[in-house]
């Protein structure tokens, strides 16, 4: 699994695609041969329901008994939350999380709540089968050949596809850690295919100390991460849930790509579901101590950011002090380098913080093709006429956008030039460097998730060449108002 993240994207992809494939055969089969025995037309068999009624009736323990199961399987819920991360390298990101989100709900409904409705309907509920595979009881019960070994084969396989998309994420995120300059920046760089290959491979070293931790230590270490994770996914599904109900409000209702249904209705009924959740984590006797743990782990990660931040490894801190103090009464001078981003209110917000309006000359590099999310790069350089055109078209998108921010400066008050510059990032802000010889330099980019640049760590080398400051502003959405046609 280390070798398929570490060859391509794709390839993670295509394992993925065939591991997902088998699992959801399988339940297919299940389902259509569930159906089959339960309304009778099996050999040998009647319609029979009465399993869902027999043994004390349809809650013989209670309606109680759902939620308390509901801490137990939460887990096997999640999951789809990987499309919007695998999204952001795909060509169509909004396309993929629309098609992801809408299939959620069907997919639970049928391969979730339809074989589980199966099980109750083949097996009766307090059957002692049930604690060993629940679906090779099933199997058994209808007469199948070889039913443990046909699942066991496809719980490896499930097994794997954790294992495959545990990889995927777990290396995105630290990736994203990295050009947040939140985690150590060598994470950061993409191998010639494209991958993260160093925080692949930092990943994988994780997973093999639990591993050992799982073999020396399986009551103590192992245990504590077991229990630890309990009700983290919880904690990401919330905090998914208030940072949306909290950005959706930022965002212009006709700038958004994707809108989620009911809002806000649908997201706080989605926060108050994940709150009752983790009170009945904490009512629950067996479950208090995952919740106990998982809020102890949330904590220590909070602690590490806040210190983290402090020491200024955040993109939120302020500009540091200027290697070379500029003079009292003198003008601070302003280089900012940006592209798609360079009319974004993130980065028009943080300009006017610099100083009073006389006291700051800015002067604008936008490279002249869109480097920084690598869609169509120097079209114009394979000579052909659709090459050429795209470069043109490049072009005047760059130019419409830097006429229009340096515009807007003018407008309120601000000393502002500007040039279009090297379609090269790196290379654009030396040059301008050299010849503007700015007291401090803003480099703008898209979020982590959708920046060619920080994947070729263009912040850590601009800050490792120059003897001024270097503040890196992510943005997220350019108004459409200085967006090129």
């Amino acid at each position: 699994m280390t070798a398929t993240n570490l060859f391509s994207v794709s390839s993670f992809g295509e394992f993925e695609f065939w591991f997902a494939g088998i699992k959801v055969f399988a339940i297919i089969a299940f389902l259509g041969l569930g159906t089959l025995f339960a309304v009778g037309l099996w050999p040998n068999k009647g319609m029979d329901f009465s399993n869902l009624t027999a043994n004390g009736g349809f809650f013989p323990l209670g309606v109680g008994a759902i939620f308390s199961s509901i801490v137990v399987v939460i887990f096997s819920m999640v999951g789809a939350e990987i499309a919007t991360i695998a999204a952001a390298e795909s060509k169509d990101p909004a396309r993929a999380v629309v098609r992801a989100t809408n299939s959620v709900v069907t997919r639970i409904s049928i391969f979730f709540v339809g074989s589980v409705f199966l099980l109750a309907v083949i097996l009766p509920w307090n059957s002692t089968q049930l604690s060993a595979s629940p679906y090779v009881s099933a199997f058994d019960a209808m007469g199948i050949p070889y039913a443990a070994t046909i699942m066991n084969a496809v719980v490896l396989t499930a097994v794997l596809s954790c294992l495959n998309s545990g990889l995927y994420t777990a290396s995105r995120m630290l990736f994203v850690l990295s050009g947040r300059r939140e985690a150590p920046a060598g994470l950061v760089k993409l191998s010639r295919r494209g991958v993260p290959m160093a925080a692949i491979l930092t990943s994988t070293v994780v997973g093999f100390l639990c591993v050992l931790a799982a073999a020396i230590s399986p009551d103590t270490v192992f245990l504590f991460l077991l229990n630890s994770s309990g009700a983290v996914i919880l904690f990401v599904y919330l905090l998914i849930a208030v940072s949306q109900l909290v950005l959706r409000r930022r965002v212009a209702a006709d700038q958004l790509k994707v809108k989620m249904w009911f809002y806000p209705w649908l997201t706080l009924l989605t926060i108050a579901g994940i709150v009752a959740v983790l009170v009945l984590m904490y009512l629950d006797t067996s479950a208090r101590e995952q919740l106990v743990l998982s809020l102890l782990a949330w904590a220590v990660f909070i602690g590490l950011y806040l210190i983290t931040k402090w020491r200024g490894g955040s993109i939120d801190t302020d500009f540091p002090a200027a290697a070379t103090e500029v003079p009292a009464g003198s003008t601070t001078r302003v280089l900012v380098l940006a592209n798609e981003t360079v009319g974004a209110d993130e980065l028009l917000g943080k300009l006017r913080d610099v100083g009073e309006k006389d006291a700051v000359e800015y002067f604008l590099c936008v490279p002249a093709a869109p480097a920084e999310t690598g869609e169509t790069g120097e079209g114009g350089e394979d000579g052909s006429d659709a090459g050429r055109a795209t470069w043109e078209a490049d072009v005047r998108a760059a130019r419409t956008r830097l006429d229009a921010t340096l515009d807007m400066l003018h407008a309120e008050g601000y000393a502002a030039e500007g040039q279009l510059a090297d379609s090269r990032p790196f290379q654009a802000v030396q040059a301008a460097s050299a010849s503007f010889h700015p007291d401090r330099i803003v480099i703008s980019t898209l979020p982590e998730s959708r920046s060619r640049w920080l994947g070729e760590d263009l912040i850590g080398r601009a800050r490792s060449v120059s003897d001024v400051p270097v503040r890196h502003v992510v943005s997220m959405i350019p108004p459409t108002s200085v967006s090129a046609p």
